[in-house]
C-alpha cells in the first residue's frame, strides 16, 4: 500500500475513510477484471461506478495542488484500469461472430440508401447494354473488354448462330484442380474490380459510378445474344448461379464506394474530414461483406458453370441463392428496425461527477 503524505493533512478518521476506499477500490477492480460485467452483480457494478467517480475526482485535486507524486501514479493507474472495464469493450466483443452478427447487419441497415442506388445504376447499365445491343448487335465490340478472352470473330458467331450459342453453353465435366485454379483466378480478378470500385469512391464517386454503369452496360450487352433465343434458359442456367453472388458482392462494393464519394462530395457542416472518418467503417464492412461473396461466387463459375449439371439443378442453385439473399435483407431490415437495449442505467453508473467530466481534467492519463 502507497503511503501518501496528502492525507496528513487531513484527520486521521476521514485519512482512513480514503485508505479503505482505496483499497475496496482496487479489491473491486480485481474482481472485475476477473469475472467481467457479465459475472458481476449489480450492486458491485454500481459500487464500481461511484469510487471511479469519486476517485477521478480526488485524482484531479492531487494533480492540481502536485505535492504527492507517489499517490498520484497510484490514483492514475487504478483510474485507468476502471476507465478500461467501463468504457474499451472486452476482446469477446470485437470478435468474428460479433462482426458479422452485430456490426456488419448494422452497416448494411444504414447505408440501404446507397445499396438501392448501386443497385439502380446496374440495372440501368444492364437495361441499356441490351437495349444498344439489341438494336445493333455490331456494337458489342465496343462494349465488351479486350480481356475478357471473346475475340470479334467469336462475338460475330455468336450473335448469328444459334449453334455457336448452343456450343458456347455446352456442358462438360473438368477435372477438380483445374476448376480450383479457375475458381482462384476468378476470385482474384473479381475481387479486383470490387476493390477498384469501393477505392475510387475517394473521387467524389464519380470512378465508382462509371465503372458500375459499365458492368451494367457489359452484362446486358451479352445477355442480349442470348435472349434472341425463344427461351434462353440454358443462358440462365449459366450465368445465374454465380451471377447473383458475384453481382450482389459488386454492388456492395460500389456502393461502399457511394459510400467515400457522398462523404467527399457532399461533406455537410461538419467538415470533409469528419464526413470521411464517420463514412470509412460501414464503407469497410460493406466492402469485408463482398469478400465471402467473391468466393462463394468463383466457387459457382468454377464447380458449378463448369460442370455437367443440367438446366435444373443449375437453375435450383440460383434459386436457392437467391432465396438466401432475400433472408438476409430481411434480417438486415428486422435487425435495422429492432430497439435496442436501454442501458441508460450503466451510463449513470460512469457518468461524471457534477461540475466535472473526463474531458475537463478529471480523467486519469494512461
Amino acid at each position: 500500500m502507497v503511503s501518501w503524505r496528502s492525507l496528513s493533512a487531513i484527520p486521521p478518521s476521514t485519512a482512513d475513510d480514503v485508505r479503505r476506499e482505496t483499497e475496496r477500490f482496487a479489491a473491486l477492480l480485481d474482481r472485475c477484471e476477473r469475472l467481467r460485467a457479465g459475472g458481476l452483480p449489480f450492486d458491485e457494478l454500481s459500487e464500481l461506478g461511484r469510487l471511479y467517480r469519486g476517485h477521478t475526482a480526488r485524482l484531479a485535486r492531487l494533480r492540481e495542488r502536485d505535492d504527492d507524486p507517489a499517490a498520484i501514479r497510484h490514483l492514475n493507474a487504478l483510474c485507468v484500469r476502471a476507465y478500461s472495464f467501463l468504457y474499451v469493450p472486452p476482446p469477446s466483443e470485437r470478435s468474428l461472430r460479433t462482426l458479422l452478427l452485430v456490426w456488419l447487419p448494422d452497416a448494411l441497415g444504414r447505408t440501404w440508401r446507397v445499396q438501392v442506388l448501386a443497385w439502380g445504376l446496374l440495372l440501368t447499365g444492364i437495361a441499356l447494354g441490351g437495349a444498344l445491343a439489341w438494336r445493333d448487335p455490331q456494337s458489342l465490340h465496343a462494349f465488351m473488354p479486350g480481356g475478357a478472352g471473346y475475340t470479334p470473330d467469336g462475338i460475330d458467331r455468336l450473335i448469328a448462330s444459334p449453334q455457336a450459342r448452343a456450343d458456347f453453353l455446352g456442358r462438360g465435366s473438368v477435372p477438380a484442380t483445374i476448376n480450383a485454379f479457375f475458381g482462384s483466378q476468378l476470385f482474384a480478378h473479381n475481387t479486383r474490380v470490387g476493390l477498384l470500385a469501393f477505392a475510387t469512391g475517394m473521387l467524389g464517386g464519380v470512378p465508382t459510378v462509371l465503372l458500375h454503369l459499365y458492368n451494367g452496360i457489359v452484362l446486358g450487352a451479352f445477355a442480349a445474344i442470348f435472349f434472341r433465343d425463344p427461351l434462353p434458359l440454358d443462358f440462365l442456367a449459366w450465368i445465374l448461379p454465380h451471377g447473383i453472388p458475384e453481382l450482389t458482392a459488386i454492388t456492395l462494393c460500389a456502393a461502399a464506394g457511394l459510400c467515400l464519394g457522398g462523404a467527399v462530395a457532399r461533406p455537410g457542416r461538419q467538415g470533409r474530414r469528419r464526413a470521411l472518418r464517420e463514412a470509412v467503417n460501414p464503407a469497410l464492412l460493406l466492402f469485408a461483406g463482398s469478400i465471402p461473396l467473391f468466393a462463394l461466387a468463383a466457387l459457382a463459375e468454377s464447380f458449378v458453370r463448369e460442370s455437367a449439371l443440367g438446366t435444373a439443378p443449375r437453375l435450383g442453385i440460383a434459386a436457392v441463392f437467391a432465396a438466401g439473399l432475400v433472408a438476409a435483407l430481411l434480417s438486415v431490415r428486422r435487425f435495422s428496425r429492432r430497439v435496442p437495449v436501454d442501458a441508460a442505467w450503466l451510463g449513470e453508473l460512469i457518468a461524471p461527477v457534477r461540475g466535472g467530466s473526463p474531458g475537463s481534467g478529471s480523467a486519469p492519463r494512461p
